[in-house]
């Protein structure tokens, strides 16, 4: 009788042995699952945080290089307006001056030209449009590897008996990465 009742108990102490370490392993593995949403959860803050410093500073960059071409361009409109008032006048000093000015924004205009001879403020807008590409697949890439982490870990959340370690232990399903109602509108981007 001693020794059934020794297996008995060896038995049972087996049982609560192998519980208590499925317990604790099914735990640790919850946690892990946790940590890697949360990471990349933190993945996807720091895309969209990349976009927030990044496009602003390129729209700038364009919008600064655009100005100066529509600078000289202006220029170039006024000091030819100039000349051309200057002419129906018949003012020699103020023809010169009108002259002058038409000529120097001429220089502008040459020296652009000639930095940038394949018309690089077309190119700057392409590289922004390739940024902001470049930006927003970033951000979907992050947001799709966040749900697929999600996923797993509410998967794995909601399994028997799983359930009952991560519902003694706190651990309850999160929330997929789900576009709001503006996202379903494309966003203008102005340079004006």
């Amino acid at each position: 009788m001693k020794k059934i009742t020794t297996t008995v108990l060896i038995g049972f102490l087996a049982v609560i042995l192998i519980a208590v370490f499925w317990f604790f392993g099914t735990r640790n593995s919850l946690i892990s699952l946790r940590e890697d949403v949360e990471m990349q959860q933190s993945q996807v803050e720091t895309t969209l945080q990349r976009r927030s410093d990044l496009i602003p500073n390129l729209v700038e960059t364009v919008k600064g290089y655009a100005t100066h071409e529509e600078e000289v361009f202006t220029e170039i409109a006024n000091a030819r307006s100039e000349l051309a008032g200057s002419i129906e006048s018949g003012d020699i000093n103020s023809i010169n001056e009108a002259n002058n000015a038409l000529d120097s924004a001429l220089g502008r205009l040459l020296a652009i030209s000639e930095d940038y001879p394949d018309l690089e403020a077309s190119e700057q807008f392409i590289a922004l449009q390739d940024e902001l590409a470049g930006s927003e697949n970033r951000i979907a890439v992050a947001r799709q590897y966040y749900n697929e982490k999600v996923q797993t870990y509410n998967t794995t959340v909601q399994q028997f008996p799983t359930s009952i370690v991560a519902g003694m232990s706190g651990f309850y399903p999160m929330q997929y990465f789900e576009a709001d109602e503006d996202a379903h509108e494309v966003p203008e981007v102005s340079f004006d």
